[in-house]
């Protein structure tokens, strides 16, 4: 069932990054010249406050999956990015195809592999945020992806969530044996990480019986960008960009004798976006990896 080029963005608690990391490293493998689609599958529909379009109530994609018919695309909102947006109706989507399934009807991965595989070819890459709750929503996306990546904060819960979603990567291998694990992003990163990759690696080996990747390239903890990012509609690499021109906007107002206008709480962030860049490409090397290997493995 996997789809080329598809990475699911998942992990079994909520607030440690999934979202952030779908836009970014969407936007960022644009910025190169590929045609990338964002899937949002989340109820709470954040890839439009980081993206900055208008928020959706997910009725369009929640009634394209259950008809089975076109998924609802916003094209171009980046250059070479395009969206399906999610909303608040994604949530229903369990209720119905529980439903669904039970009268002997086609299941929500079937459906999302058809929707997908529809337009796949338009795409280089394809990825896909999930909810951390919806145990139905998730293991869908992973009957349909080729690449899982797991980012975790340092406390014990976030650890808890690599266990849960790593549960339901197992659950889902038959069904899809071509799914790898790409790899656990260590998010918002304060100080020295030694214990917590090797609690990582510990929870991921105990429910896979295998080594457990952690991508080299940490994303470091940055309060205000977060805040300036989804207040401004805008990526981190973006955020460099706009902090630049705050400045300089400062600086003018200073200069003139009036009174500057409010700019963004963080004031370099330079290093937070050369971490998103170094993780894109080491993302995007790895899902290359995966993809080659599929190949080599394929009757």
């Amino acid at each position: 069932m996997a789809i080329s080029r598809t990475v699911i963005f998942g992990q079994g608690k909520g607030g440690v990054g999934k979202t952030t990391l779908t836009t970014n490293v969407g936007a960022l493998t644009a910025g190169d010249g590929l045609n990338v689609l964002v899937v949002d599958l989340d109820q709470q529909g954040n890839t439009a406050r980081d993206l900055g379009f208008e928020p959706s109530d997910g009725e369009a994609l929640s009634r394209a999956l259950i008809t089975g018919t076109d998924l609802p695309l916003l094209k171009d909102v980046r250059p070479n990015l395009d969206v399906v947006p999610g909303g608040p109706a994604v949530g229903d989507l369990a209720g119905y195809f529980s439903s669904r399934t039970a009268r002997g009807g086609s299941d929500l991965a079937d459906i999302l592999e058809s929707s997908l595989g529809n337009i796949a070819d338009d795409y280089d890459l394809i990825v896909v945020d999930t909810p951390p709750g919806d145990r139905m929503v998730v293991e869908a996306a992973l009957c349909v992806g080729t690449a899982v990546v797991i980012p975790t904060r340092m406390d014990e819960a976030s650890i808890d969530g690599v266990t849960r979603l790593a549960e339901r990567f197992v659950a889902v291998s038959t069904r899809n044996p071509n799914l790898r694990l790409a790899g656990v992003v260590l998010f918002a990163i304060q100080s020295r990480v030694t214990r917590l990759e090797r609690d990582v690696r510990a929870a991921l080996e105990a429910t896979l019986g295998q080594a457990a990747p952690v991508f080299e390239t940490r994303i470091r903890h940055l309060d205000s960008a977060a805040a300036d990012a989804r207040r401004q509609g805008l990526l981190v690499h973006e955020l460099e960009q706009a902090g630049q021109a705050a400045k300089a906007a400062r600086f003018a107002a200073l200069r003139a004798g009036e009174k500057p206008v409010d700019g963004l709480y963080a004031t370099n962030t330079r290093g937070l976006a050369e971490d998103y860049q170094a993780l894109t490409q080491e993302i995007n090397a790895r899902v290359a990896e995966i993809e080659a290997e599929i190949l080599v493995v394929a009757p």
